[in-house]
C-alpha cells in the first residue's frame, strides 16, 4: 500500500508533469485578449483563442480535481491504518490504481509536442501483399482500433471501405473524433506484422501477413488549406459492398484526385453523391494538411526525413500467434503476452511507451 501511494503522490508535482503555474498564466493572457475591444472583430482569431482557453481550463480543472481525490485517498488511508480496517484498505487500494491510470493520462498529455496532436484524426489501413491473408489481417486491425477508440470514448465513423475478394478488406478509411485522437494514434503509424496458422490454408501452415497504418490530423475550419478546384479531378462510380453487392444503383461514390500532389481521396459509405463528395474533400484536406505540416517540420529538423522513413515505411510491431503468443513493439522493445487483449483494443501501453521514448529522444536531441 505505501509503495502504491508513494507512486501516486510523486507525479502530482505540478512543476514536473503539469506546470500548473504556466497554464494559469496562459489563461490570464487569453482572458486579457478576450477583454480587448477589438477581440471579436476577427472571428477566426477569436475562435482559436476560445478553443485554446477551453482546452486549458478543462485540463486545469481535471488536474485540480485529481489532486483533491489523491488528498482524500491519503486521509482515508491514514484512518484505515489507525482503525486496522481491512475493507477500507482494500477500497483505498482500488482507488489508488484508478488514480495512477488517470495521472498517467495527464503525464501523457504533457508529451504531445505538436499543436495538431490535440485534435481529431483520419485513419487509413491498407492490406499488404498476400491476398486474402493480408486482407483478413487488415480487417483484424480495423476491429482492434475501433475497439480501442470505443474504450477511450472516441467517436468513429467508417468513411470508405474496399472489401477483399474472399474475406477481409483491401483498405479502409475512418475518422476518430475526440481529444488527442491524432496525437495518440500517430504512435501507431507504420507496418504491422502478423504471424499465425492460416485459417485459409487447408494444410494449416504458418503465414506472415502485413498491413500498413496511416493517420492524418483532421483538417478543421481553422486549418489554412486552400484547394483550387482546377487542381482536382473528380470521378464518380457505383458504391459497392462486400461480395460485390451494390449498395445502390446510382454513381454515388466519389473519388477526388489532387493533381499537383497525386493524393487520392474517396468515399462511398454515404448514400448521396453530395455527402460522399463532402467527406472525400474532408479526407483530401486532412492529407494536404499533414503534407504541409511535414514540410514545415522538415524545415525545422534536417533529420526528420530519416525519422519519417522509419515511422512510415518499416515494421513497427509484430503480433505472433504461432508458435508462441507475443506482441512486440520493435521501436520500444515492449512485449505483451496477452495477444487476445491487444487485438481487442488494449493498446495504451504501446502508445504510452512510444510517446515516452519520442519525448526522451526530443529532449536528448
Amino acid at each position: 500500500m505505501k509503495n502504491s501511494l508513494k507512486y501516486v503522490r510523486r507525479p502530482l508535482n505540478s512543476e514536473v508533469i503539469f506546470d500548473l503555474d504556466a497554464k494559469l498564466a496562459r489563461l490570464r493572457e487569453l482572458e486579457k485578449k478576450r477583454e480587448d475591444s477589438e477581440f471579436w472583430s476577427d472571428p477566426d482569431t477569436a475562435k482559436v483563442v476560445l478553443k485554446e482557453q477551453k482546452q486549458i481550463e478543462r485540463s486545469v480543472n481535471e488536474f485540480l480535481a485529481l489532486y483533491k481525490e489523491v488528498e482524500d485517498a491519503q486521509i482515508l488511508l491514514e484512518l484505515a491504518l489507525e482503525e486496522s480496517d481491512q475493507s477500507v484498505l482494500t477500497e483505498v487500494e482500488g482507488k489508488i490504481g484508478e488514480l495512477e491510470n488517470r495521472i498517467l493520462g495527464l503525464e501523457i498529455q504533457r508529451l504531445f509536442s505538436r499543436p495538431e496532436d490535440s485534435g481529431d484524426a483520419i485513419v487509413e489501413i491498407h492490406a499488404g501483399a498476400g491476398g486474402t491473408e493480408a486482407q483478413d489481417w487488415a480487417e483484424m486491425l480495423l476491429r482492434m482500433y475501433l475497439r480501442w477508440a470505443e474504450r477511450e470514448g472516441y467517436k468513429t465513423e467508417i468513411l470508405d471501405t474496399l472489401p477483399g475478394e474472399e474475406a477481409g478488406i483491401k483498405s479502409v478509411t475512418f475518422s476518430v473524433e475526440g481529444e488527442y485522437a491524432y496525437g495518440r494514434l500517430r504512435a501507431e503509424v507504420g507496418i504491422h506484422r502478423l504471424v499465425r496458422i492460416s485459417p485459409f490454408d487447408a494444410n494449416a501452415r504458418r503465414h506472415t501477413s502485413f498491413a500498413a497504418f496511416f493517420v492524418y490530423p483532421s483538417a478543421d475550419d481553422d486549418a489554412e488549406i486552400d484547394v483550387n478546384e482546377t487542381d482536382l479531378k473528380i470521378d464518380t462510380y457505383r458504391s459497392s459492398g462486400a461480395g460485390g453487392q451494390h449498395v445502390n444503383t446510382t454513381d454515388s461514390a466519389v473519388r477526388i484526385t489532387h493533381l499537383p500532389t497525386g493524393i487520392v481521396a474517396q468515399c462511398q459509405n454515404e448514400r448521396s453523391q453530395h455527402k460522399n463528395r463532402a467527406m472525400a474533400m474532408k479526407i483530401l484536406r486532412s492529407r494536404l494538411y499533414e503534407l504541409e505540416l511535414e514540410r514545415k517540420r522538415e524545415e525545422k529538423d534536417s533529420v526528420h526525413k530519416a525519422k519519417k522513413d522509419i515511422a512510415w515505411g518499416s515494421q513497427i510491431r509484430s503480433y505472433v500467434l504461432q508458435p508462441y503468443q507475443m506482441v512486440k513493439d520493435h521501436r520500444t522493445n515492449l512485449e505483451i503476452g496477452n495477444v487476445g487483449a491487444v487485438l481487442d483494443g488494449d493498446l495504451n501501453r504501446f502508445i504510452q511507451e512510444y510517446l515516452f521514448k519520442e519525448s526522451s529522444a526530443r529532449v536528448a536531441g
